[in-house]
């Protein structure tokens, strides 16, 4: 029977109504806070985006953040909210001081929504403006007002407080994590200078912007000091190292650009051209960008982001008045490294023989990659190391937000993720036995060994990161030696060829359980021995006790719970000041007797000390 469709059908939401209906379409993915991009770090950052607005404009050189596993405080002192207007900016859509662009010129918030999506997907949302001698106070849950306070006299300065905690019935079993706070922090102080933020105890300042940046995530020694460049409205810091790949950091407006846009695009242009020029050589654009880590922010009126979260620029003008932003970028790039490289002739010299290294080494396997390309190709056709999911690489990147790929080992694992998964988003790729250890091979070997050549052409790596065709790439080996032997291997071989895909917060470790503890009542799936102890104690004498040695051995119907909405995943994070090579060296390089004096320290070491 065809649904009524009649007046009784059209239905008008509220604005909360909206948001916590359709989130996705001002925080991104919602998540549990496993990945940098998660709602729960959008929601933090949108509160935080508006204090540094006020700094922007000149109000307040301190900000002070408190993250907690559920509750999340930003104070800063910049004006303060017209205590008047205080309801209608926390709960009112399209209301905000940023659509006058003479009091925020160049500020990230335009469009009046983010911190009412924070107050509509929070459990609860405390706002408090102070404002010349006096504050108002305003509690909301779930975008609805549960008490407004009378404005009261205060001897507390000018600024604003945001006390919120992300509703749990939106963000299930969400964690913030200490790293990707940290980092944001970090990005802030970068981008700022002058500003200090004050972060569950630790102070962020910066002095050198950008070059400070570059610095603070370089994992390898870069092969000649950062060149650090500033003009209006931009500034540019670049350097380059032995890793593969390329590293990017872009920022508008003081808004970390994950995705790039309009002003990375030229950045990477501009570069090319440059370098074409000053040597006067026509260069591959591969081989300039080689093994580059850069970073680049500009500053924009009125910018245009072609999503409520931000990540990626769409302006094509610095303002009503201004240039272009390819052009603006351009001619700064241009002039200003063109001068660098003539006053630095060692600088100059080294990133020559970066060039011409890259060059030959290009070249070397170009004839490879050739047949490599063809073999894949060949093999996707009649094999099942692919089985992939209908979200492929052919959508848009807002498709891909949710899928995932699991690289798996053996037939009866894979087996067990085949028919428990979502054929819609995740995909799964089989391994045939254990990948070789590719510590101190060339990238020669990435074509050359079929398993790998194989897996990068699952996910269409190739060429560049951006062509990823899935968000998540998850290693999901069994809970034993060879399996943990696998998962390092992995990360190895990703570690060494493809370190943004690291960096960049795509890698991930399946979490699965290692015991099934159940009576005729109950059944606990235990992840860790605490976990155990405590579900025996629960289902008493009949407990039945199952130990999961590997992945084949949970059944189909059960893995549903493991990989569907309460997956547990654990993210494979570079922590800083670690070097990749060094510690590839150390995990993965000859059997020193440092390496095994290490192990026999570790063997019986708790896990909360680890």
């Amino acid at each position: 029977m065809t649904p009524r469709y009649d007046e009784g059908s059209i239905k008008t939401l509220d604005w909360q109504e909206h948001i916590r209906k359709r989130p996705g379409m001002y925080i991104g993915k919602l998540g549990d806070g496993s990945a940098s991009d998660d709602g729960i770090y959008v929601l933090l950052k949108e509160v935080v985006d508006n204090s540094i607005d006020e700094f922007m404009m000149g109000f307040g050189k301190k900000i002070e953040v408190k993250v907690s596993n559920e509750l999340v405080s930003i104070r800063d002192y910049g004006r303060g909210i017209p205590l008047g207007k205080l309801k209608d900016v926390a709960s009112k859509m399209n209301t905000g001081a940023k659509y006058d662009s003479e009091v925020f010129k160049k500020s990230v918030g335009l469009n009046g929504v983010g911190i009412k999506a924070v107050n509509a997907l929070s459990s609860t949302f405390n706002i408090k403006a102070f404002r010349e001698g006096e504050v108002k106070e305003i509690i909301f849950s779930k975008g609805e007002v549960v008490e407004e306070k009378q404005i009261v006299q205060s001897d507390q300065a000018n600024g604003t407080e945001v006390n919120f905690i992300p509703d749990g019935d939106i963000f299930r079993n969400y964690r913030f994590r200490n790293d990707y706070v940290e980092n944001m922090m970090k990005n802030y102080s970068f981008l700022n200078a002058g500003l200090t933020i004050y972060c569950n105890g630790d102070r962020y300042q910066s002095k050198n912007g950008l070059k400070d940046l570059l610095e603070e995530n370089l994992n390898t020694d870069p092969l000649y000091p950062v060149i650090h460049l500033k003009g209006e409205d931009i500034e540019v810091a670049l350097t380059h190292g032995n890793q593969y790949g390329e590293d990017y950091y872009s920022f508008v407006n003081g808004q970390h650009t994950t995705q790039g846009g309009t002003h990375l695009v030229a950045f990477r242009e501009a570069l090319v051209k440059t370098i074409r020029e000053f040597y006067k050589k026509d260069f591959d654009p591969s081989d300039i960008r080689a093994s580059i880590i850069a970073a680049i922010s500009i500053k924009v009126e009125e910018p245009v982001f072609e999503s409520q979260t931000k990540t990626k620029l769409g302006s094509r003008d610095i303002g009503p008045d201004g240039p272009s932003v390819r052009n603006h970028v351009v001619n700064f790039v241009q002039k200003e490294l063109d001068n660098y490289l003539h006053k630095n002739a060692e600088v100059a010299e080294v990133l020559l023989r970066r060039i011409q290294e890259s060059e030959r080494e290009r070249k070397a396997i170009s004839g490879i990659k050739k047949l490599a390309k063809q073999r894949a190709k060949k093999v996707s056709l009649h094999n099942r190391k692919l089985r992939d999911c209908r979200v492929h690489f052919n959508s848009s990147k807002e498709n891909r937000v949710d899928s995932s790929i699991f690289i798996t080992e053996g037939d009866s694992a894979s087996g067990s993720i085949t028919k428990s998964r979502d054929v819609n988003t995740q995909a799964v790729f089989s391994l045939k036995g254990k990948p070789l250890n590719t510590y101190g091979l060339t990238k020669k070997v990435v074509y050359e060994n079929e398993e790998f050549n194989l897996l990068q052409a699952a996910l269409n790596i190739e060429e560049s990161l951006d062509d990823l065709r899935y968000n998540k790439v998850i290693i999901a080996t069994d809970a034993d030696v060879d399996g943990m032997h696998i998962r390092l291997l992995l990360i190895t071989f990703f570690l060494q060829f493809f370190p943004e895909l690291v960096k960049k917060g795509h890698l991930y470790i399946l979490q699965t359980p290692l015991f099934r503890v159940r009576n005729k009542k109950k059944t606990y799936y235990c992840y860790t021995d605490e976990e155990r102890i405590a579900a025996i104690a629960d289902c008493g004498k009949a407990a039945e006790i199952t130990r999961f040695k590997g992945l084949g051995e949970i059944s189909p119907d059960e893995f549903k719970n493991f990989i569907g909405p309460e997956i547990r995943l654990e993210p494979v994070v570079m922590k800083k000041h670690e070097s990749v090579s060094q510690m590839l060296e150390f995990y993965m390089g000859k059997n020193t007797p440092q390496r095994q004096e290490f192990i026999i320290d570790n063997l019986y070491v708790e896990k909360d000390e680890v």
